[in-house]
């Protein structure tokens, strides 16, 4: 049986989890920061994890919901990544490149979001 394709929002949330792992892992070995490095693993694989079950919902509110929280916790991870930034953990390079894969996850899950939320109203 085979895997049924991945969503756009699926695979980039996936490849920035993967980057929050990786990032997280080096904020605790290289500077000790573990409770900052738990907040941002928690809340940057969160939204992908989300996803995920947003994509497995079985209506459409199921969906809605699962894609706000995973809206929310990318705009938890983007507080977080400004927050290392502002107190020198996150180098302007590591921070704007991380920032800016963040924002765009934002971006698309707002869109994602709008579109249901009318799907969900036209359906009413």
């Amino acid at each position: 049986m085979g895997e049924e394709k991945e969503s756009i929002i699926q695979t980039k949330s996936f490849a920035f989890a993967i980057r929050i792992v990786k990032v997280s892992k080096w904020l605790i070995e290289n500077h000790k920061a573990y409770a900052l490095a738990d907040q941002l693993l928690r809340s940057g694989t969160s939204i992908g994890a989300n996803v995920e079950e947003a994509e497995g919902g079985f209506t459409k509110k199921d969906f809605s919901a699962r894609i706000g929280i995973a809206y929310r916790e990318a705009r938890e991870t983007r507080y977080w990544l400004k927050l290392l930034f502002a107190t020198g953990y996150l180098s302007e390079e590591q921070y704007q490149s991380l920032y800016n894969d963040c924002q765009e996850l934002i971006k698309i899950l707002a869109s994602i979001q709008k579109t249901t939320k009318q799907n969900l109203n036209d359906n009413r």
